[in-house]
């Protein structure tokens, strides 16, 4: 009888054409998350002036997303342990599909709110589950470098919908690019078949057929036999609430600090997302300049997740992290001030690399912290805290909008909760993240003499 170590065997296997593909599902996932995340800003002067809306109020409008994605993080990232990561991604995807279409068919802020905040629900709930998918299938060696690989493609999704906008808004109106984000939803039957699940749930749920396929494709030279046996570790077994396994073992002050730090970054994040096109349009730059502005931060923002993987590969993740967010700071810092316009796209682009670069390296320091059991848990939590931040970014700055304070005041609000999350992170014991993947490999040694 063979006692099979599926995580020990995906840490240790070699890019094949299985992790290929499912860095292909996960990374199309995120573009359409990312694009229906970006589509309000986009489209957020044309809302203002066709609903009669003030900058407050469409803080509040664009914000309502952001509240259905707290909860969507937190309930669908937690649910995902529970009921399967494939299963729970689906649903996140038929959701922020669906609404944000139908959010396109809305002629009042009300309703519109209303969608927003249903969409928000699968946007907020399918990151967790695709960096906890990504986590768990790529091997150790490069594991950051793919997840912040695939989270680029929220970055695509973004200039996507710049794209799209720039022409579709001036010739169909906002409407239509809200409509094409329904889209998606054809290719659900597609991700259901060849998304594969994940590997604690099969176990658990006694799928072992699944299992010994996806093993053989993860190392073609294991051959499957009746004999074989897939234990859990300690930590997947364990009978603790999932959130109650984020504060023990000492990692009760470094998950508080991951808060704050998602929350910082998310505050960023949305601020910039929901009104760089409207600040730069207030500082005299036209509709499609100022759209220009957003396929820079975004352009910006898949360079910095792609070169802050390859760096927390190589390099230590946490300091690597308390480097993008010092630059975060300080790019953004410097939009509020007059610069020749070639240094203006330089500092947009920069901002784009340590905001949102930087929020996807942060998903992937929190996959790695947290044991496998309670990954999808772990990430769905820090995402669902953070996202308080990434309501009050609108509003705040909508208030400040409001105001008509000088443009330096609004990137100056902007950047100080980067020097926060400089601090936060700081303070994050990582040797308990080690801790947590020497008690993994213990406890399957343990159950593999048992």
């Amino acid at each position: 009888m063979r006692q099979i170590d599926v995580h020990q065997l995906a840490d240790d296997a070699r890019f094949r054409g299985f992790h290929a593909l499912v860095l292909f599902w996960c990374a199309l996932i995120i573009i359409f998350d990312g694009y229906d995340l970006a589509v309000a800003g986009i489209a957020l002067p044309s809302i203002m002036k066709d609903m009669g809306v003030n900058p407050t109020s469409a803080g509040f409008m664009v914000s309502s997303a952001l509240f259905g994605m707290m909860f969507g993080a937190v309930f669908l990232g937690t649910i995902a342990d529970r009921i399967g990561r494939r299963r729970a991604i689906a649903i996140c995807i038929l959701l922020f599909s669906v609404f944000t279409a139908v959010a396109g068919l809305t002629s009042d802020p009300v309703m519109f709110s209303v969608t927003r905040f249903l969409a928000g629900l699968g946007i907020g709930g399918v990151m967790p589950n695709v960096v906890a998918q990504m986590t768990e299938y790529s091997p150790r060696r490069m594991r950051s470098t793919m997840v912040t690989l695939m989270f680029s493609g929220y970055s695509i999704g973004g200039m996507l919908a710049a794209l799209l906008g720039k022409g579709l808004i001036e010739r169909f109106g906002w409407q239509s690019v809200f409509i094409a984000a329904g889209l998606p939803i054809l290719l659900l039957p597609a991700i259901l078949k060849w998304m594969p699940e994940s590997m604690p749930y099969l176990i658990r749920t006694g799928r072992i057929p699944a299992l010994k396929n996806i093993v053989s494709r993860i190392e073609p030279g294991y051959v499957p036999e009746e004999s074989d046996r897939f234990a859990l570790p300690g930590e997947d077994v364990a009978h603790a609430p999932p959130i109650g396994k984020l504060f023990t073992d000492g990692r009760g002050f470094s998950t508080a600090m991951l808060w704050i730090a998602f929350f910082m970054c998310l505050f960023m994040v949305y601020a910039l997302s929901s009104w760089l096109t409207k600040l730069m349009a207030n500082a005299g730059h036209s509709l499609g300049s100022a759209l220009t502005f957003v396929l820079v931060l975004n352009f910006g923002a898949m360079i910095g997740a792609i070169g802050g993987g390859w760096m927390a590969d190589r390099f230590n993740i946490k300091y690597v992290l308390i480097a993008m967010y010092a630059l975060a700071a300080i790019s953004i810092s410097l939009l509020g001030f007059k610069v020749p316009t070639w240094a203006l796209f330089m500092l947009v682009g920069l901002a784009g690399a340590s905001t949102i670069g930087t929020q996807i390296v942060t998903y992937a320091f929190t996959g790695q912290f947290y044991p496998m059991a309670v990954r999808a848990t772990g990430i769905g939590w820090a995402s669902g805290v953070g996202r308080s931040g990434a309501i009050l970014a609108p509003i705040v700055i909508g208030l400040l909008v409001s105001m008509a304070l000088p443009l330096q005041q609004n990137f100056m609000a902007i950047a100080v909760p980067g020097v926060i999350a400089v601090l936060a992170v700081s303070l994050i014991n990582q040797r308990r993240s080690d801790a947590a993947v020497g008690n993994d490999t213990a406890d399957r040694a343990l159950a593999e003499t048992a």
